[in-house]
């Protein structure tokens, strides 16, 4: 459009009332596109509304710097495994969104399950795929001592702190015990010969190695709770939308992607569980995914679980926890028994979705699109009983839905270097 105007005053009024029509339009068509109802559920599913990272009592590491610094390079360290070639960063491969893109993960041998990624998991009360750990640092000892995963123990983990890292460790968590006369090589572990070893320490001798042991994990989780996810394009669609602002290039949705929207949060149901800004309820489900293809051991999932949270070794009332027994309310009140736990399985974050195939707690469905064949035909479950309904959708919205998880792909955030190998290693 073009003015042509006597005086410059009066141009700049007719341009400054189109400029004001013109936002006041796209304000308007901006709350009309979305109910007030949908307005709030898309301000929940947003990063913005994402608080802080939740205290973790049972670490009081956990927000030490100096514990993160630590925990970065025991996270990459292969030393911290009976080959000498496994570290945390070999499932948990920064680069693949600390995941490692297999079906079943691959450490010293082959798991029974498939890699779970790391941003965000210190928002989540329960860890592993049937949360049978509750914390990050108990998560992080369990592979330590998997005959599957890293296949080490704890005298192992002792002399290479000692031997590696004195300095840095005794800087956060106070003198190493002397590990004088030591086995290199015991823990209650699978192994019989280096079980037989650990039987034969002294018991205090073996609380001192297992404090140890402990704080590996406390480290460790220090470094990972400050990973996180950088907001994607749906974060910046839904900010531009709720600040009633123009869409720009990198906030723009297809006609297709919004749509796929609206069926996540309405007739396709996603939101029941994928919810809140991490995109999940962090609780457990049994949605009917199929065995895997490989015969693996039989698997409950969190009815087993959640038994062995509750007599978890480093759990949130162990004598290895820094929590008071008021700080374990998750661990107190959690559901321990009923059919809806039979192989239910933690509910993933769909932050990244799309770049996380295959999927599923033994990779069972190849592609995100099956995925979505799959929760649109609901089968039953080989055991136990699927909450899923049939969705009904078209072949049309089920490509729509499959528009709008590609929205959800974005960087990952941390501190500087912390999604980097450390220098030298």
């Amino acid at each position: 459009m073009r003015f042509q105007c006597g005086a410059k005053t009066l141009c700049g009024v007719a341009i400054l009332v189109l400029l004001t029509a013109t936002t006041a339009y796209a304000v308007f068509q901006s709350q009309t596109r979305w109910t007030a109802d949908e307005r709030a559920l898309l301000r929940s599913l947003s990063l913005s509304s994402l608080g802080a990272v939740p205290a973790d009592p049972s670490n009081q590491y956990a927000d030490d710097t100096a514990a993160a610094r630590l925990g970065h390079q025991l996270f990459f360290d292969t030393r911290l495994s009976s080959t000498g070639t496994v570290s945390c960063a070999s499932c948990h491969v920064p680069e693949q969104d600390f995941q490692d893109g297999l079906p079943l993960a691959k450490g010293v041998g082959v798991t029974a399950r498939r890699t779970m990624p790391v941003a965000g998991t210190a928002h989540s009360p329960w860890q592993f795929w049937d949360g049978r750990a509750d914390s990050q640092w108990g998560q992080a000892l369990g592979p330590l001592e998997s005959a599957v995963e890293h296949g080490g123990d704890r005298t192992q983990y002792a002399h290479v702190i000692a031997a590696q890292y004195r300095q840095q460790y005794e800087v956060v968590f106070g003198r190493l015990p002397n590990l004088a006369g030591l086995p290199r090589r015991a823990g209650p572990v699978a192994d019989t010969a280096r079980a037989a070893e650990w039987a034969r320490i002294p018991a205090m001798r073996r609380q001192e190695v297992t404090r140890v042991y402990a704080n590996i994990g406390k480290a460790i989780a220090a470094y990972e709770r400050r990973v996180g996810f950088a907001p994607s394009r749906f974060d910046r669609y839904v900010d531009a939308e709720l600040g009633g602002r123009l869409h720009t290039t990198e906030s723009a949705f297809t006609h297709d992607e919004e749509e796929g929207l609206r069926l996540f949060i309405g007739k396709a149901s996603c939101i029941n569980c994928h919810n809140g800004a991490l995109l999940t309820d962090n609780s457990f489900h049994n949605t009917g995914v199929s065995l895997p293809a490989t015969v693996l051991p039989a698997d409950s999932g969190r009815a087993a679980g959640v038994r062995q949270a509750i007599a978890g070794e480093f759990n949130c009332t162990s004598r290895y926890s820094d929590a008071k027994p008021e700080d374990c309310q998750e661990l107190r009140f959690a559901v321990t028994e009923g059919d809806e736990l039979v192989r239910a399985y933690k509910t993933p974050s769909l932050r990244n979705v799309a770049g996380r195939a295959p999927y599923m707690h033994a990779g069972q469905i190849p592609t995100l699109a099956a995925v979505l064949q799959h929760y649109n035909q609901a089968p039953s479950a080989p055991f136990g009983h699927s909450e899923l309904k049939p969705l009904q959708l078209s072949r049309g919205e089920l490509r729509q839905l499959g528009a709008f998880l590609q929205t959800l792909s974005g960087p990952l955030s941390a501190p500087d270097g912390y999604l980097e190998r450390p220098g030298g290693r």
